[in-house]
């Protein structure tokens, strides 16, 4: 994702192309070039810009004129002074007018390259916090649409959704942090609604990539790089050019692959196995983990550096029990998508089930929740709802203090189905996990799922 762009002005073509060149070369692409400053006037007042760099000494309209009105119109604009003017005096008039920095001619490229590139960093900021600020104040969302896929009525989700809309203007990487099934896709999915919804989505899941495996999915490979490679492949991050590209579990990475993940996160530039060019990167990088990222680098288990490139912004996706009130939401959705999905009418739950639901902790959140919902689908024969099909669901459906129990006690043998069959849902089918939670044998658990046809 480009940042906003950077307007050059001066009289002179070969510094304007000179600038250009240098820029371009440093990977800041995105630069309207101007030699006449009354059409820069016109420019200013008619389109977003990031930054501008500006001559003093021009025919016609001169730089202190062309500042000044940047400063009663544009104030939020960072304005870098470049000229061949070098006297304290000039520099210091130009402060007072609101210039960022004063560069003299000829300009050493890396002095113009860090200078533009901190005007970019201030203005992104000055937008963020002007963002955020309205969405706090107002408490409104510019683009409800980019989270129409959420179903919450939480103020912490609230809260996540103006905090994402005010950084979207930033090319900077975002950081989700979350347990399973809070929906950390969800919010990458958000964010590129936000940001640029008709350009591509890619995502793929790092853990338990190699080093060789993670660099040929992100970056691809060049015909004969190596044995096997008969054809060119693009990767990923090619592919998500100009949209953004989503990496999950980005806390199981290795090592020597956050070492190339680094370097794409900072020089925005990446290298084809077999190629000897770097490749630029057009693509908006956002991160997602389960694990606490900032305790592995104390454990040195995870890269510093690359830590503190990928938390410029960070979303903490609350878990579903800090959450509560969401719960009768998600509970009538994923029921009426169960019924519509098993072809049935969709169930009324009673007030009873949703408070022992809201007592349960849900180690799984909202994917527990939509697995719970579709199961008691499935098994409920269209009689009462109130705590399940057989009245038997909430025994599954635990407290530190007790199971919760309906009305009407299912019998021991129904009991024991549903404390089972919880069991293998929670360990993914894993018999021998199922029976060490269980208390009981493998050999057991096994005989007791024949038996009861489960």
């Amino acid at each position: 994702m480009q940042s906003l762009p950077v307007l050059i002005v001066d009289d002179e073509t070969d510094i304007l192309t000179s600038f250009d060149m240098c820029l371009r070369s440093n990977g800041i692409d995105n630069v309207i070039c101007c030699e006449n400053p009354a059409r820069a006037l016109g420019i200013i007042d008619s389109q977003p810009l990031g930054a501008m760099i500006l001559d003093l000494s021009m025919p016609g309209v001169s730089g202190e004129e062309v500042l000044a009105h940047v400063r009663e119109t544009r104030p939020e604009l960072p304005v870098i002074v470049a000229t061949g003017v070098e006297s304290i005096e000039s520099a210091v008039a130009c402060m007072k007018l609101g210039a960022q920095d004063y560069l003299a001619k000829p300009v050493e490229k890396e002095r113009l390259t860090a200078s533009v590139r901190t005007a970019l960093e201030v203005s992104r900021l000055r937008r963020e916090n002007t963002s955020l600020r309205q969405c706090l104040v107002l408490d409104r969302l510019s683009k409800p649409e980019a989270f129409a896929h959420f179903t919450t009525v939480s103020p912490k989700m609230r809260q996540i959704f103006q905090y994402l809309e005010a950084i979207c203007a930033s090319a900077e990487p975002i950081l989700i942090m979350g347990e399973t099934g809070t929906g950390k896709e969800l919010t990458a999915r958000a964010v590129h609604k936000l940001t640029c919804p008709q350009k591509p989505f890619v995502a793929v899941n790092v853990a338990g990539l190699d080093d060789m495996v993670f660099s040929d999915t992100l970056f691809g490979h060049r015909k004969g790089a190596f044995t096997g490679a008969v054809t060119a492949r693009k990767g990923l991050v090619e592919q998500a050019a100009g949209g953004v590209l989503f990496l999950d579990e980005i806390g199981e990475l290795k090592e020597s692959s956050q070492v190339k993940l680094l370097r794409l996160m900072q020089e925005r530039e990446y290298l084809p196995l077999g190629a000897d060019v770097p490749h630029p990167s057009e693509a908006r990088v956002v991160v997602a983990t389960n694990r606490d990222l900032e305790a592995m680098t104390r454990e040195k288990s995870f890269r510093k550096d690359l830590y503190y490139r990928l938390c410029t912004h960070m979303v903490r996706i609350p878990p579903l029990r800090e959450r509560t009130e969401d719960i009768p939401v998600l509970l009538e959705l994923f029921l009426r998508q169960g019924a519509e999905s098993f072809g049935k009418e969709a169930p009324k739950p009673s007030h009873y089930l949703v408070d022992r639901l809201s007592d349960y902790p849900f180690p799984g959140n909202v994917r527990e929740l939509r697995s719970f919902a579709f199961d008691a689908i499935g098994r409920w024969d269209g009689g009462d709802f109130s705590c399940g099909p057989d009245n038997d669901t909430m025994a599954a459906c635990g407290t530190e203090e007790g199971l919760g129990f309906p009305a009407t006690l299912p019998t021991i043998e129904k009991a024991v189905q549903s404390l089972v069959r919880e069991a293998m849902s929670r360990s993914g089918g894993v018999q021998t996990v199922a029976a060490r939670w269980l208390g009981i044998s493998q050999p057991a658990l096994s005989k007791r799922l024949k038996k009861s046809g489960l």
